[in-house]
C-alpha cells in the first residue's frame, strides 16, 4: 500500500510522516483492497479559523468506492488523530456492511454498528427479537408466507434516512419524510446513487374508479 503525503504551503516534517505511517498502518486490516492513501496537510491562515487552522485530508483509493476523511485542529498532530479516527470509522462501517451482505457476520447488524456511532437524538431503544419466532401470515389460499413487522420511526429528512440506511447495511429504508409529511422509502440504485418513493395517501372514495375498480394514484419517484 502506497502512502503519499503532501504539504500545501506547509513543511511536513519527517516526524509527522512517520506518525502518519504508523497511524495508517491499520487501514489494510479493515480494507486490504486499498492501494493508495493520499494525505494533504495544510494550514488555514484565516485568524477566525484559528481553532481548526491545521487541516488534514485523507483519501483512500482502491478498486471500490473512494473513502475520504478530513479534520481540523489548532495542533497538527491532533488534526491527524481526528482525521485518521474518522477514516478508520468509515472503513469499519464499510467492512461490517460487506460482512453482513455476504452473510458471514457473527453479530447482528445492530451490534455491528452500535460501537461505530453515538445514539441519535430522539432515538428510543428497541427490543431485540432475534430469538423470538417471527410472525407470519398467508395471502388467501396461497402458500406464500408474508412476514409482518412494525417499524417505529420519527419524522426525518431524506439525508438522515439515507444515513441510517447506510448504518444498517440495507438496500432500502422506510421513513416519515419531515419535509413533506409523507410515508416514504429510500432505496439504493446503481453505484452510490439513491432513489426515493413518496406515498400520496388518499381516501378510498377519492380514487378514480375504472370499471368499478378504484385506481391508485401513481407514487412520485425521484
Amino acid at each position: 500500500m502506497e502512502i503519499a503525503i503532501t504539504g500545501r504551503n506547509v513543511n511536513v516534517s519527517d516526524r509527522l510522516r512517520e506518525y502518519l505511517d504508523t497511524k495508517l498502518s491499520k487501514v489494510p486490516q479493515l480494507d486490504p483492497r486499498v492501494q493508495r492513501i493520499e494525505v494533504m496537510v495544510s494550514h488555514e491562515p484565516n485568524p477566525r479559523r484559528a481553532k481548526t487552522s491545521e487541516r488534514v485530508e485523507i483519501t483512500c483509493r482502491s478498486k471500490g468506492p473512494v473513502i475520504r476523511a478530513e479534520a481540523g485542529h489548532d495542533d497538527r498532530q491532533a488534526a491527524v488523530d481526528l482525521a485518521v479516527d474518522k477514516l478508520l470509522e468509515r472503513l469499519r462501517r464499510a467492512h461490517d456492511k460487506r460482512n453482513v451482505l455476504r452473510g458471514r457476520r457473527r453479530t447482528s447488524v445492530a451490534e455491528a454498528t452500535a460501537a461505530l456511532t453515538e445514539p441519535l437524538a430522539g432515538d428510543q431503544p428497541t427490543e431485540d427479537f432475534a430469538d423470538e419466532p417471527d410472525p407470519f401470515g398467508t395471502i388467501g389460499d396461497s402458500p406464500i408466507e408474508v412476514r409482518e413487522k412494525i417499524h417505529e420511526s420519527v419524522p426525518m429528512p431524506l439525508a438522515e434516512a439515507v444515513r441510517r440506511m447506510e448504518l444498517v447495511g440495507h438496500d432500502f429504508f422506510l421513513f416519515h419524510d419531515s419535509d413533506n409529511g409523507r410515508p416514504s422509502v429510500v432505496y439504493r440504485r446503481r453505484g452510490w446513487s439513491y432513489g426515493v418513493i413518496h406515498l400520496d395517501v388518499q381516501d378510498h372514495d377519492e380514487a378514480s374508479p375504472v370499471n368499478g375498480t378504484p385506481v391508485e394514484e401513481p407514487v412520485s419517484v425521484r
